[in-house]
């Protein structure tokens, strides 16, 4: 095992972090021990609440009350802290280009330490999308990507998590040296129930019936995750079955969570830690996103083998074969997701082979020990260029 004082000084610099759970925390949550090994890992995150790791050292910059893209609370501007902290390590490792993630991206060029970034998300994609507005809409991809495109050139070195992604990027003159590193999902935690007593334990204590279907999503409740269409598509489904319930596991934007209260067979269960138990007594899963790159809640809740429905965004157009391991639905149309979901509904055999075919793409192609491995070779080879 590497000594202590032989390993480099990794800063890891980021927007998103625990106790705050999405798609940048999951990764961080597996990456992180996978890299500790090697590295002397150093987190620098916006204060999202109290959150312990023994094994490394995690800096927290406060919230702002004023900035906020969507259900993103932005971090204060606290250049001369996060500098310190890039002064101080060899590598920085970048996660995202809000608050925290720019000035470190910046310092790092200031500093000449080795820099590189990992792609979560396509900015000039994702922002407009989470505005409101429908004059920031238009500015804010105009200066996103104008932001994306000055500070990702800044960088040594780009991850992207595929190849559709790294081509995005190319097309917007994006060039620096980038490498292809997939994300994982643990298929020893995400997976079935195997036990029916277990599984019919944890629906009675939602009030959900053996007999009832249920349509589930888990994730950020984002306006770029179109939640909206979801709630369309289940009110009309509605009209025709008495036996569905529709299941959101997370938590967002209150303007958007709003539209599912009170609902009737809609069941909020808010943010949790821990979603597994929630997807494995979901039946259909659908996302409805306007943008992706990876999304991890999508592998997982593959890897849980349900029958997935999905807008053809991102990577998932991929990962997803329509009528193999899943079914694709045409963005922002209700109608169409419910016919998709109809042809689970009406038919247990399609959703059980959709479902299996599901699980094993993901215990095929994606795991966190291939995702840690590609990032230390990465990390390595930019070291090794300094």
């Amino acid at each position: 095992m590497t000594e202590a004082k032989d390993k480099k000084r990794l800063l890891i610099a980021t927007d998103n972090f625990l106790p705050r759970w999405d798609g940048i925390s999951r990764f961080l949550s597996e990456i992180i021990p996978r890299l500790e090994e090697n590295y002397e890992i150093t987190v620098i995150a916006p204060d999202y609440g109290v959150y312990e790791d023994p094994n490394i050292r995690i800096i927290t910059i406060p919230l702002s009350n004023i900035i906020k893209v969507g259900d993103f609370p932005a971090a204060k501007f606290k250049p001369y802290v996060i500098r310190k902290f890039v002064k101080q390590s060899d590598i920085v490792f970048c996660q995202s280009i809000g608050s925290v993630g720019s000035i470190a991206i910046n310092a790092a060029k200031k500093y000449k330490k080795p820099l590189v970034s990992f792609i979560h998300s396509i900015e000039w994609e994702l922002v407009p999308k989470a505005m409101h507005n429908i004059l920031l809409k238009k500015y804010s991809r105009i200066l996103a990507k104008r932001v994306a495109k000055n500070l990702y050139n800044r960088c040594d070195l780009i991850i992207m998590p595929s190849n559709n992604v790294a081509e995005i990027f190319m097309w917007n003159n994006i060039r620096t040296r980038s490498v292809i590193v997939n994300l994982g999902v643990d298929t020893e935690k995400f997976k079935p129930l195997d036990n029916d007593a277990t599984r019919k334990e944890l629906r009675d204590k939602l009030n959900i019936e053996p007999s009832d279907i249920v349509i589930g999503y888990h994730g950020r409740i984002g306006r770029e995750k179109d939640l909206v269409t979801l709630l369309r598509a289940f009110t009309r489904l509605q009209n025709h079955y008495t036996n569905i319930k529709l299941m959101i596991v997370g938590d967002g934007v209150e303007s958007v969570k709003k539209q599912f209260y009170d609902r009737k067979d809609v069941i909020m269960i808010g943010s949790k830690n821990n979603p597994i138990p929630y997807l494995q007594i979901m039946d259909i899963y659908c996302l409805t996103s306007l943008t992706e790159t990876t999304c991890l809640s999508m592998l997982e809740a593959m890897s849980c083998k349900l029958a997935c429905i999905s807008t053809e965004v991102g990577f998932i157009r991929s990962y997803i074969k329509n009528g193999f391991n899943g079914l694709f639905f045409e963005k922002q149309n209700p109608y169409h997701l419910v016919r998709q979901i109809e042809r689970f509904i009406n038919d247990s055999v399609l959703r059980q082979k959709l479902g299996e075919n599901a699980r094993a793409t993901v215990i095929e192609r994606f795991s966190w020990d291939k995702t840690a491995k590609g990032i230390n070779d990465a990390l390595e080879s930019l070291t090794e260029k300094k």
